[in-house]
């Protein structure tokens, strides 16, 4: 990355927005300044489509500044930049200056220039040749190598002339997607595994703000199996601008299933009432759906038929980004966004320890509701669940 105190950042969806475009932008700048803003003072500005983020203090560090910025959600590029005076001297000076800072020996690099101000003298062809020129002739100087390659460069030096001129030699991808809180609330069915945390991280990155659900069955689901979907949140809060955590307490109505049901119906009651809770506490939030990471056929209890069987359970709808997703592509994702290592600690949750033997793939609706009636007080340990949860916010 270029030495800079200078970022542009450029967002994609947010331009299609039509009259809504000014709060997307406005809320993508409140996130930017939330992730930032532990680091120091910045300048936040937005001008023809780009965001201008600036170090105003000594001594921030501007990679930690990046390492945060792709974590916000409507970033599409993130550009270290150099400002210079809009003449063509001090362009090509400032040019050259960015290249030879960089780990160039030996590459090929081509110039384009974006002419905003269209009263420049140049025009971008031209600008882009007299820069190509003096960035030729300085590397030269300087004893190092390098050639031009227009159709497949290692380094892609931009000129971009708008109030001032900018110089861009480095383009880091961002996160893309929407920004979180343009797209409402839901509430995240959040376990130790893979899937739920990536789920998650899906869905924010359509802008949606999210609440998560954790179920803790004492003594047979640790504290450490506590403390791994806590972790599990906090990762997952870099991305979404903080989380509230609710750890519902199961064991009373987990042991009750288990007790009172078929054994081959324990996980698709179990996931019922699951979903029943979640969707209490988030119509409490005012969420809009329920997240889940379940994908079709992966296990027992995520057939269509279980699937049905689940969703008859709530009103809200339930939404389920990993759906069409094999574990290797889910892996992938998790992996992506610093997840897997915890995801994969081995301390079990309650959705694991009570699996049965041979669970029914293809249950009936009709059968589960017959068998839940077998349940005793089930609204009132409902209710119980939801007054002693435990609210963490990440």
């Amino acid at each position: 990355m270029q030495k800079t105190n200078l970022l542009l950042l450029k967002y994609g969806e947010i331009a299609l927005k039509g009259l809504n475009r000014p709060r997307f932008e406005q809320k993508l700048i409140d996130n930017i300044n939330s992730a930032l803003a532990p680091l120091g003072k910045f300048s936040v500005k937005k001008a023809q489509s780009t965001i201008y983020v600036e170090a105003l203090d000594e001594g921030i560090d501007m990679y930690e500044a990046v390492e945060r910025l792709k974590k916000v959600f409507g970033i599409v590029n993130i550009c270290p930049a150099a400002r210079c005076e809009k003449g063509m001297d001090s362009i090509k000076e400032t040019a050259a200056r960015c290249v030879l800072d960089m780990d160039i020996d030996g590459k090929s690099f081509k110039v384009e220039t974006k002419r905003e101000d269209k009263r420049f003298p140049l025009k971008s062809p031209e600008i882009s040749r007299e820069v190509g020129g003096a960035i030729l002739r300085a590397v030269n100087k300087d004893g190092r190598n390098i050639r031009v390659d227009v159709h497949d460069p290692d380094i892609l030096v931009q000129v971009e002339i708008r109030d001032d001129a900018y110089i861009v030699a480095d383009i880091i991808s961002g996160a893309g997607g929407m920004p979180v809180g343009t797209g409402g609330r839901a509430a995240l069915l959040l376990s130790g595994g893979i899937d739920s945390p990536v789920a998650g991280w899906m869905i924010s990155k359509r802008g949606v703000a999210l609440d998560a659900v954790y179920f803790h069955s004492p003594p047979y689901t640790s504290e450490r199996a506590k403390d791994k979907v806590v972790d599990l949140a906090k990762i997952l809060s870099a991305y979404t601008r903080g989380i509230r955590l609710y750890v519902v307490p199961f064991t009373d109505i987990q042991l009750d299933i288990i007790d009172n049901c078929p054994k081959n119906y324990l996980t698709v009651i179990m996931r019922r009432i699951m979903m029943r809770i979640a969707e209490r506490i988030a119509v409490s939030n005012k969420d809009m759906a329920l997240i889940t990471g379940e994908s079709i056929g992966q296990v027992a209890s995520q057939t269509m038929e279980a699937l049905y069987c689940t969703n008859s359970a709530v009103n809200l709808p339930v939404f389920r980004p990993c759906i069409g997703m094999d574990k290797e592509e889910i892996t992938a994702i998790s992996k992506k966004i610093g997840a897997y290592e915890t995801s994969i600690q081995p301390y079990e949750d309650c959705c694991t320890i009570f699996v049965p033997k041979h669970p029914k793939t293809k249950p009936r609706l009709d059968e589960i509701t017959e068998a839940e009636k077998s349940l005793t007080n089930i609204d009132e340990m409902i209710e119980k669940a939801i007054e002693d949860a435990e609210i963490i916010k990440v």
